[in-house]
């Protein structure tokens, strides 16, 4: 069962995942072997999958984003999930309800080669339609 304790401890964590045991403990109020021992049990439970890189936003804004609704044919959905995972400039996959089964957030250097990854996606066998979004501006990101 996670705890309070536990999920202060991620959000700790996803603040700055390389933030040492002993800061950790002292931002908890509890010992850096209780912190130590915590993180290894929320490890083996699969709640931590690993470590990450939070990219400077300075290096971001130079990226384009969009948001790319996805209606697949039933039967091909997974190929096209495998397909997308395929793709660097896929960020993140969403499987949502409503009028489109997936939303795919997608990044890219240019405007030119968004386009280029919009075509593909579009080309993509099981994909029926698509509909894309660019993404102005990001007013929250937790």
């Amino acid at each position: 069962m996670t705890t309070e304790a536990d999920l202060t401890l991620i959000a700790l964590l996803r603040e700055n995942a390389r933030a040492s045991t002993a800061d950790l403990a002292r931002r908890l109020g509890v010992s850096r072997t209780t912190v130590q021992s915590r993180i290894e049990k929320l490890e083996k439970r699969g709640v931590i999958e690993g470590y990450t890189v939070r990219i400077a936003p300075e290096f971001e804004r130079d990226l384009v984003r969009a948001h790319v609704l996805v209606t697949a044919l039933p039967k091909l959905a997974p190929k096209v999930e495998t397909a997308l995972r395929s793709m660097m400039a896929v960020r993140s996959l969403h499987s949502v309800s409503g009028h489109f089964d997936m939303i795919v957030v997608v990044e890219a250097p240019s405007i030119q080669e968004l386009d280029a990854v919009l075509d593909r996606i579009g080309a993509l066998e099981g994909v029926e339609r698509t509909m894309s979004s660019i993404i102005l501006s990001t007013r929250i990101d937790r």
